[in-house]
């Protein structure tokens, strides 16, 4: 079975038809057309396929993924593909990093919401009226 159709494609690989043909508007996944314009693409579709949203769900963006595909394709990566890898990497970190924070404090709220008592409360305030004029925020 060396030619499949998209929808056979599609439901080998595990992905919808649209994502398929994102992924040949963006240049990522090639096929070929018969004499009546329907896409046939070769059996090593589905593993390309699922490279893609392996790479997809790394967090990297199209434009990146076709730029790595080759690198895949040849097993040479240059140096500052590397770079640029780690780069998104050490962003992801940061962002993580941000929303821990972010549920700690969470945590805080959920806590003094659910044990509230009139101290909790004006503390809460306090703490907002604090963070307010450190912010140069009116209220």
């Amino acid at each position: 079975m060396s030619d499949m159709r998209i929808g056979e494609l599609a439901e080998r690989a595990g992905v919808s038809t649209r994502a398929l043909r994102y992924y040949e508007e963006q240049g990522i996944l090639h096929s070929e057309r018969t004499p009546s314009g329907q896409r046939v693409y070769g059996s090593a579709a589905v593993d390309r396929v699922r490279l893609i949203q392996h790479l997809f769900s790394a967090g990297l963006a199209s434009r990146t993924i076709a730029l790595i595909l080759p690198c895949v394709d040849t097993g040479h990566a240059p140096p500052e593909m590397l770079e640029s890898l780690h780069s998104e990497r050490d962003r992801i970190t940061r962002v993580i990093a941000d929303l821990e924070v972010a549920r700690r404090r969470l945590d805080e709220v959920i806590e003094i919401t659910a044990h509230s008592t009139p101290e909790e409360c004006e503390r809460v305030r306090d703490g907002a009226g604090r963070t307010s004029a450190i912010l140069g925020v009116v209220a």
